[in-house]
């Protein structure tokens, strides 16, 4: 009989590549998965899954008020429904989690996918920090499974709090995918060198404002292509204006993980320009720095532990050591007007991503779940 396994998001799951392969790893491996996340008034409508999906309807969309209003509905959802196995995404869905678990005697499972605490977001709102410290104090010491994203998060995690985090990286799966769009038909220029930055969160502490300013400094050959969403896009497209870079940057919205690696492909160097502003900055990892990989882009990157290490190792790109646009200008002219370096980082992209899958990735997550099943 299939052991039944509730996941847990406070996103509305429309971007999340991450969950997205937990799942399908853990539907492969014998679980009965459904992943609960939110549904906002503006969340687009999911593709049909291989796992159950629910989404919790929500008034609420940010500060206090949406963690209330999320955690006290999943509490009762995990209250009422059938589950084995619970698993709870970053530490704004753990508590509910913990307390089902010890109510029903439940398997759990954490994965956090941020050093939460350290967030930017927090550090500088001392009450708020307090009080999810709070949480983290109480719900983490009781964690028997966890998981983390990156080595950093997981070496911190353990000298707070003594836990073992196995470290699965968000990484992409090795399989092909089809690319189905071509530059026309995404209504990019086919002469062109692309410049992207693409997340779900383009804001100011990711350098995209220093990446738009280094513009004027770069080959006239070269467009900058922002794909996503974020709070600094508005000041973004007024600064575009403001600097007469209309011709020259491209602005597209938040679209399906699919359509957005067609975006990657057809780019010419992917930017990931994370400053460190925060322990939990510092120590990231994210997911499109293993796209632009797949993709075979070069990349520009901000030198960050993991990141950087994971450049040095494979030379696949450049890295930044400060966020000057004149100094980011120059890396990018030094790739624009090098086509045999080019060359050379996207073939020895095709190395690294031979390596850096999923697949391999998920080996850990099989072993943490049989260990808790045995």
């Amino acid at each position: 009989m299939q052991k039944r396994l509730i996941m847990s998001v406070s996103n509305d799951l429309y971007t999340d590549t991450r969950v997205d392969k937990m799942c399908n790893t853990l539907t492969q491996m014998g679980f009965h998965v459904t992943v609960v996340g939110c549904r906002f008034k503006n969340s687009p409508k999911l593709k049909v899954r291989d796992y159950q999906v629910r989404r919790i309807r929500l008034f609420f969309k940010k500060s206090f008020l949406f963690y209330a209003e999320y955690n006290f509905k999943l509490f009762f959802y995990l209250l009422f429904h059938q589950m084995e196995v619970l698993t709870a995404n970053d530490l704004d869905s753990l508590l509910p989690n913990i307390i089902v678990a010890k109510l029903r005697k439940k398997k759990l499972v954490y994965d956090s996918h941020e050093y939460f605490c350290q967030m930017l977001s927090i550090i500088h709102r001392p009450f708020v920090q307090h009080f999810w410290h709070q949480i983290e104090r109480y719900c983490i010491p009781k964690v028997q499974y966890a998981i983390t994203v990156s080595q950093s998060i997981a070496d911190a995690y353990h000298k707070e709090y003594g836990i073992h985090f196995n470290v699965v990286r968000n990484i992409p799966p090795a399989h092909a995918v089809t690319i189905t769009e071509t530059r026309h038909s995404l209504g990019l220029p086919e002469d062109k060198f692309i410049v992207l930055m693409q997340g779900n969160d383009i804001s100011s502490n990711r350098g995209s404002e220093e990446l738009l300013e280094a513009i004027p400094y770069v080959s006239e050959k070269a467009i900058l292509l922002f794909v996503g969403n974020g709070e600094t896009v508005p000041y973004l497209k007024l600064r575009t204006k403001e600097l007469n870079l209309e011709e020259r940057v491209i602005f597209v919205g938040r679209v399906t993980p699919d359509r957005l690696f067609n975006y990657t492909s057809l780019s010419d160097v992917g930017v990931s320009l994370e400053k460190s502003t925060s322990l939990n900055q510092a120590y990231s990892l994210p997911n499109k720095i293993f796209e632009y990989i797949k993709a075979g882009i070069p990349l520009l990157i901000s030198n960050l532990p993991e990141r950087a290490a994971i450049i040095s190792q494979y030379n696949i790109g450049e890295i930044a050591q400060d966020f000057t646009p004149k100094n980011i200008a120059n890396l990018l002219n030094k790739m624009i007007d090098n086509p045999i370096l080019c060359q050379q980082f996207k073939a020895n992209c095709s190395t690294a991503a031979n390596e850096l899958n999923w697949e391999n990735e998920e080996k850990v997550v099989k072993s943490v779940y049989e260990n808790l099943l045995s």
